[in-house]
């Protein structure tokens, strides 16, 4: 984005009589993409800036196209425009990385390569060292602010104890920068992704039901459709984006519970009778109502399981979940998450704006007429 900001893509431009400030040219950035080696030909272009509008980061300038075309369409940066999601998430994240920039800015930095256990590690600080820092730089306002802040990086897998013992304190115990922020990433990298593998795979999907039994010793969780046919998966709860990426800490793991079954998919055929398009549930006079639901989390997701794909339907509810008591059922197709149509979303995108979106869901869903 900055780059194309100091390359003069991004501006100004004028359209039917409208200016519309801080966008490109779909065309001229498939060709600036390929000019500066970041994609070999036009078809790989399209698909990493699909993968950006997937993401959330860019949009048509009127949102009148959900897909990335390589033409002489106008389309802009969230961040240019204030639709950029804010999620806890991406905050924290943004937090660390303007940290460490400051911190590998600094003279004298307290970043520095230590050993410990005669291995030597990277980029490492003392938990106590960092804090007087973050109170002398005016980052927080005291050692308690600052000991929750170090908490909330180690649990986004910014920052790790050095050995995965320990949490983050005010001790002279060394931690670590997990991420490298300054590490030249090229948008081929994106592509190497496997996004559906990572959100059915991962424990910590959402949407695997909430746990019936709250007895601390049941670690299942059940799964009902409309033939009562159940299938057990092993625990999970709600989660970060970056929890999804997998790693050995053991405060922001994807498998914290290595001695159960591997995970089991969740109802993977499908509970509808036959593929339903968009164009049939659109369609004038199609026999579908839509229903606004308002489903509040609890601590372990909101009881239902999403499937398929344009449209997604709803695969699975938990009978004593949010979503039942909001009056979600198995069958309905889901329309809309907080407001963002989402007709032409597969499940693994629609898993993601959820999963990055706050606690309380408000979801449009099309419900067959009986």
């Amino acid at each position: 984005r900055l780059r194309l900001h100091d390359g003069k893509l991004i501006k100004d431009r004028r359209y039917h009589l409208r200016t519309y400030p801080n966008c490109f040219v779909a065309k001229e950035l498939t060709d600036w993409l390929i000019d500066h080696k970041e994609a070999p030909d036009r078809e790989t272009g399209i698909r990493l800036m699909q993968k950006l509008m997937d993401h959330y980061i860019i949009h048509h300038v009127c949102d009148e196209h959900s897909d990335y075309k390589d033409a002489k369409l106008l389309y802009r940066f969230r961040k240019d425009d204030g639709t950029f999601p804010l999620s806890k998430d991406v905050k924290v994240f943004m937090r660390g990385q303007s940290i460490y920039e400051k911190l590998v800015s600094t003279e004298e930095s307290i970043l520095k390569v230590r050993e410990e256990n005669s291995v030597k590690y990277q980029r490492t600080f003392l938990g106590c060292e960092m804090i007087d820092w973050l109170i002398q730089e005016g980052e927080v306002e005291n050692r308690k602010e600052a000991v929750e802040l170090g908490r909330a990086l180690l649990e986004h897998g910014i920052i790790q104890h050095v050995s995965n013992r320990h949490h983050f304190s005010d001790s002279d115990v060394l931690y670590q920068f997990w991420i490298n922020f300054r590490r030249r990433r090229r948008l081929t990298e994106l592509l190497n992704e496997n996004s559906s593998r990572a959100l059915s795979e991962s424990p910590d999907s959402p949407f695997c039901l909430r746990k019936l039994n709250p007895d601390p010793g049941n670690t299942s969780f059940l799964s009902v459709q409309t033939n009562k046919e159940i299938k057990i998966v092993s625990a999970v709860r709600r989660s970060s984006i970056t929890s999804l990426a997998g790693n050995s800490n053991p405060y922001f793991s994807t498998s914290p519970m290595l001695v159960f079954p591997p995970v089991a998919e969740c109802n993977p055929k499908s509970v509808l009778k036959r593929p339903i398009t968009n164009e049939e549930l659109l369609s004038p006079g199609a026999p579908y109502i839509k229903k606004t639901l308002t489903i509040v989390g609890d601590a372990v997701g909101w009881g239902f399981v999403v499937r398929g794909g344009r449209p997604c339907h709803i695969q699975a509810v938990d009978p004593g979940g949010p979503a039942a008591a909001a009056g979600m059922k198995v069958c309905q197709f889901v329309f809309s998450v907080n407001g963002m149509y989402v007709l032409h979303l597969d499940y693994q995108t629609i898993s993601s704006l959820i999963m990055t979106g706050p606690r309380t869901l408000v979801m449009e869903v099309m419900e067959a007429i009986e």
